[in-house]
């Protein structure tokens, strides 16, 4: 593409070199000066975002591979140790990915069994305070400033007997089998990509990055050895951290004898790894069991159990256990969580998170091990400047 100039040649005052004008007067590009710069950028940004909202769409409609993809690849990270220190022992890799699923089965059978037999045993009783404690709760709605009468607590009840036997509850009934049809597609899934992951995990990923040549594919290398970094980190901090939590936790509730103690610690333990808002959830939970069989008091006391927990992780044993590299910002994580929740539900926002982590991971060895993208690296601050350009300028005599 050409463009034509006219003969006149134009020279600046404090250059020797002559600019080329158009017959308008105009520069010979008009991408050239700030505004087509400006230009550019917003196109290059539109561009890029029109691609990133597309494939968010794509993998949105196929929930159920990227999800239990996305799974075992964190799992995988986090058992990468496991299988590297198996390797060295001599265990062929099919032996030893075998081995790493089986302990994983083991732990969370026996997780699964604890909950099941406290359920169980529990029931009865927690059902017939559940009935006490609803009754408490109406006398004490009766005594309210405000007037709520007997009709109204029984039109109440009629709604959500009415909602209960609609099809309106019907159809999401089936929607809730659909869906249960869904998780176990997934969790097979899940489980066979997990074995390939173990077994063949570095293979599989020199096998895509070899396309790549030069910086190219020592860039690749970096980009998932971090990758894979961090998200083990991030799964085995947040799993020591939410265990401490959920030990503690239960130790509280089986002193103040709070039925179903071991259920409400292994919810505590997996909501913890939603973080800010899983924890506040896991105490609200155990506050209203607590009020329901046990009064106010008891429930405060319940309050103040996970409060303690909670500061005492966050101030002084999460730190130590995630480690530098899974340090963000808390308006980062809550933006993660936020778009998280909105994309994907409560997996978006378990997933968001060590995702937003291992992205920056990336960004932090764009350019070397040690060197992040240029436009990642720290600037000198201005006052700092300032300093050394005065520290370097030789004072006047008085």
């Amino acid at each position: 593409m050409g463009l034509f100039f006219s003969s006149s040649r134009t020279v600046r005052p404090d250059e020797n070199r002559p600019l080329l004008v158009t017959s308008a007067g105009k520069p010979g590009s008009m991408w050239s000066d700030g505004f087509g710069t400006l230009a550019t950028r917003s196109l290059q940004v539109i561009i890029v975002g029109v691609i990133a909202t597309a494939l968010i769409l794509g993998m949105l409609q196929l929930t159920v591979v990227v999800i239990p993809v996305l799974l075992a690849l964190i799992v995988a990270s986090a058992a990468a140790p496991l299988m590297a220190w198996l390797r060295r022992r001599g265990i062929p890799s099919v032996f030893a990915t075998i081995l790493t699923l089986l302990a994983f089965v083991v732990v969370l059978g026996g997780i699964g069994w604890l909950v099941v037999n406290a359920v169980r045993d529990q029931f009865d009783d927690l059902s017939k305070k559940a009935q006490d404690g609803f009754q408490s709760v109406l006398a004490w709605a009766e005594s309210l400033p405000f007037d709520i009468d007997q009709k109204q607590i029984d039109e109440w009840v009629g709604n959500a007997t009415d909602f209960l036997t609609s099809a309106q509850f019907g159809s999401g009934a089936l929607a809730g089998v659909s869906a249960v049809a869904n998780f176990l597609t997934g969790l097979v899934l899940m489980i066979v990509t997990l074995f390939f992951f173990l077994k063949d995990g570095p293979k599989l990923w020199e096998f895509l990055i070899r396309p790549f040549r030069g910086s190219d594919y020592d860039r690749a290398v970096r980009v998932g050895h971090k990758t894979v970094q961090t998200f083990g980190a991030y799964l085995r901090g947040t799993a020591s951290v939410a265990a401490v939590d959920a030990i503690g936790i239960t130790i509280g509730l089986l002193i103040l004898q709070i039925p179903l103690a071991i259920p409400l610690g292994v919810l505590v333990f997996l909501l913890a790894f939603i973080p800010i808002v899983g924890a506040t959830v896991a105490g609200i939970l155990a506050a209203l069991v607590a009020l329901v069989t046990h009064g106010w008091v008891i429930a405060l006391i319940v309050v103040g159990i996970v409060v303690l927990v909670n500061q005492l992780e966050g101030n002084f044993l999460q730190p130590v256990l995630m480690g530098r590299s899974m340090k963000l910002h808390a308006f980062a994580v809550l933006i993660a969580l936020t778009i998280g929740t909105v994309l994907g539900g409560i997996v978006g926002a378990i997933l968001a998170v060590p995702l937003t982590a291992a992205v920056w991971g990336i960004v932090q060895v764009w350019d070397g091990p040690n060197t992040p993208a240029r436009w990642a690296r720290r600037k000198q601050p201005i006052e700092e400047k300032v300093d050394t350009v005065t520290a370097g300028t030789p004072r006047s005599a008085d």
